[in-house]
């Protein structure tokens, strides 16, 4: 199946492919190519080089997937189960140097995210983020320490078959995708003055 975006505008072909299944096939993601998605990651921009991204991965069937899979909301976990790797993002709160508060490391993680998600699709993988899961559960079963703050877990693996989900699962999982128009989220002059960048 093929949900690539109706841009209005050229874009790279890796950035037209991208988008977030649900339905994900049961095969293993050879490592190689779990190792080239953390390099993508790892070569991510972050303020003052900070490098803020720490990621705790599981792979279906060890002690560190249950832990992720356990802390989904019912919603997530129902179709995650299947994924052939969950990873929980985590971003430290302080800067390397001295401590004080990184007011950047949520937008940093992010791109490093970002970075892994396009990699994810010239591997010909699929990664689909949820900020649906119990933080807590997270810091008590991975020990986090208090200056590190879990963010978001994402799933990754090969695309799936609609078929193998349920309910509003299913539905979202083959209806087309939708974004915004361009005067609704590009401004100029004021917030929420539409740019005339854009006819």
């Amino acid at each position: 199946m093929s949900k690539e975006a109706q841009n209005l505008y050229p874009m790279h072909a890796l950035l037209i492919r991208r988008w977030s299944p649900r339905a994900f096939r049961s095969d293993n993601i050879p490592e190689e190519k779990l190792r080239t998605l953390f390099e993508a990651a790892r070569w991510s921009a972050s303020g003052g080089n900070q490098q803020p991204w720490r990621f705790i991965l599981g792979t279906n069937g060890d002690e560190s997937f249950s832990k992720i899979l356990d802390s989904l909301d019912d919603g997530n976990r129902s179709w995650a189960q299947n994924a052939p790797v969950l990873v929980l993002s985590v971003g430290k709160k302080t800067q390397n140097r001295n401590d004080r508060p990184n007011s950047s490391y949520r937008y940093d993680l992010g791109q490093a995210v970002a970075h892994l998600s396009i990699q994810a699709t010239e591997e010909g993988l699929y990664v689909h983020q949820m900020g649906g899961f119990n933080p807590d559960l997270c810091r008590q079963a991975f020990s986090i320490p208090p200056d590190f703050d879990p963010i978001t877990v994402f799933a990754v693996g090969f695309l799936g078959d609609p078929s193998q989900l349920e309910g509003n699962n299913r539905i979202r999982e083959t209806e087309p995708r939708q974004r915004m128009a361009f005067d609704e989220f590009v401004f100029s002059g004021t917030f929420g003055q539409p740019s005339s960048l854009f006819p």
